[in-house]
């Protein structure tokens, strides 16, 4: 059964909220009325939902619109900072699951914000500070760590083969042996049921999964070789070119 968390927005916009996980800690399937922007400082969560899994790395935030179903899993040490806001507070809050990018004046403000008084008078600097966050909110870049899951039950048993296993090879004729399609078929109903290529959700699986063990402090050459990069480079590489940064340097940076 899914439990769900109320929220009370009679005397602000929105509700801060900071709580640290060890590593290992999970939530089970939970909603709130409420809209969630969910930031770790540091660690990774994954978060997943009936729509498929996100990947929230250190020093970004997940958006979850109110109403979403999820659990949490956390690798790491996590210090998340959570901002429980009002669906009504702005008409253009993201209406769909994303992981985000957040800007250093958003983190500034979210800390900020854990001070803040419940009540404050119009116009006060308190009421600016929200309401600064409020804007922010709607201008954060959406990242790449999200893994649709597909609609149908052959490509669903596909994807958790993949996840299971993925430092396989997972050429697009060996899945289609397994789903018994042709290859045209497969990558037709992957783009059409996921929005991604088959070979671009074998990536970006094996991608997230790097994150979670990186951040378990797995050496960067054993991640590369388990997830079936031929080297240090290569991996080195896929990750430079989606992440901006080395994996070495990544968990150590945020």
């Amino acid at each position: 059964m899914t439990t769900t968390s109320t929220f009370s927005f009679t005397h602000r916009p929105l509700i801060p909220f900071a709580h640290d996980y060890l590593h290992g800690d999970s939530e089970p399937w939970h909603q709130h009325d409420c809209a969630q922007l969910l930031h770790s400082l540091s660690g990774v969560v994954r978060v997943d939902t009936v729509k498929g899994c996100w990947v929230v790395p250190p020093g970004r935030g997940v958006w979850l619109p109110a109403g979403t179903q999820h659990s949490l899993r956390i690798t790491g040490q996590v210090a998340a900072r959570t901002l429980f806001i009002d669906s009504l507070a702005r008409a253009d809050l993201p209406a769909s699951c994303q992981i985000v990018q957040i800007s250093p004046l958003l983190r500034e403000l979210i800390l900020a914000s854990l001070t803040l008084p419940e009540s404050y008078q119009p116009g006060s600097r308190d009421e600016r500070v929200y309401e600064l966050i409020l804007d922010e909110i709607r201008t954060m870049p959406v990242l790449p760590f999200h893994l649709p899951e597909p609609e149908s039950g052959p490509l669903r048993s596909l994807c958790q083969q993949i996840r299971q296993t993925p430092g396989e090879g997972w050429n697009s004729a060996q899945a289609a042996s397994l789903t018994s399609m042709s290859e045209r078929t497969l990558n037709r109903r992957f783009q059409q049921q996921t929005g991604l290529s088959y070979g671009e959700w074998v990536r970006r699986a094996r991608l997230m999964e790097s994150l979670l063990r990186l951040a378990q402090g797995q050496p960067v050459l054993r991640v590369a070789l388990d997830l079936g990069y031929g080297s240090h480079s290569a991996f080195t590489a896929m990750f430079r070119r989606v992440m901006g940064i080395s994996p070495s340097d990544y968990f150590k940076d945020t």
